[in-house]
């Protein structure tokens, strides 16, 4: 037997957490001296030990940890919880990732102050163009209120339009409008150029309106690091007397697999300050 700092170093466990273990009976010393009042525990315990802090580290209560140890979950519910847990935690992960992405495009933008572009602008006129499209609204333009939105309604858009036989022409348009309810919610639309009639439905065709002067500055890589850019065309707009009348619309000009190979059009609409 061991004593329990002893054990404590064996499981790589604080004393004070088997102290709470068993004050909570979750594991239990094999004996207790009833003179001393020591407490003792075999190697076998180890096995319960290991198993309670896995379970503990991956999320769950003291009392799932106790009914789990006891075998008082099945095989079934237990596989069910697990499989619960990895499904949190990969969304935790994956929002932890995307936060450092946007911090990464915050020092990027960071940086890039003070850079004004000089080529890279281009006013031009835009004509109306027909589209498909579909349109949700996002809690907020901020990349996690627009990207798990804009990509599902695009997977959406290009079922409808091959069950109704409708092959695009042209790249896809993304734009954006405040939406009615205010708050700072915003309509988001998923749009792909087209030739076919106008319509209403399961999803919409219809043309968009010409841009009379639009600011256009070309991103490439994904539109998760298109904030350099979008600030990058705003200081062009803001030193060459021009004022936004939008928010821009993004053209995706290719758009591979690999979305750091993409390339994309920004179209702000413009007037002559």
């Amino acid at each position: 037997m061991f004593i329990i700092g002893d054990f404590a170093r064996h499981g790589r466990v604080s004393v004070r957490m088997l102290r709470h273990y068993d004050a909570t009976g979750l594991l239990r010393p094999a004996y207790v001296d009833p003179a001393s009042g020591y407490r003792y525990y075999t190697a076998a315990q180890l096995a319960r030990l290991n198993r309670i802090i896995a379970l503990k580290d991956l999320g769950f209560t003291l009392q799932q940890v106790r009914d789990i140890v006891d075998e008082k979950v099945s095989l079934g519910e237990l596989r069910g919880m697990l499989r619960l847990r990895r499904a949190e935690l990969e969304t935790v992960m994956a929002a932890a990732e995307a936060r450092l992405v946007q911090v990464e495009v915050r020092i990027r933008a960071i940086e890039s102050e003070g850079h004004m572009p000089t080529n890279d602008v281009v006013i031009k006129s835009v004509p109306s163009v027909r589209v498909a499209e579909l349109t949700a609204t996002a809690a907020s333009l901020e990349p996690e209120g627009i990207g798990p939105v804009i990509g599902p309604l695009y997977d959406e858009l290009f079922q409808c339009l091959s069950s109704a036989g409708i092959t695009p022409t042209g790249p896809g348009v993304a734009y954006y409008e405040d939406a009615p309810e205010g708050g700072g919610r915003i309509s988001a639309h998923a749009a792909v150029q087209v030739s076919a009639p106008l319509q209403d439905g399961t999803f919409q065709i219809l043309d968009l309106p010409p841009l009379d002067q639009a600011a256009t500055i070309v991103h490439r890589g994904s539109m998760d690091t298109v904030l350099p850019t979008i600030q990058a065309l705003a200081r062009w707009i803001d030193a060459n007397g021009y004022q936004s009348t939008g928010y821009p619309r993004e053209i995706n000009l290719e758009c591979p697999e690999n979305r750091d190979d993409w390339v994309t059009e920004l179209q702000a609409p413009v007037t002559r300050g």
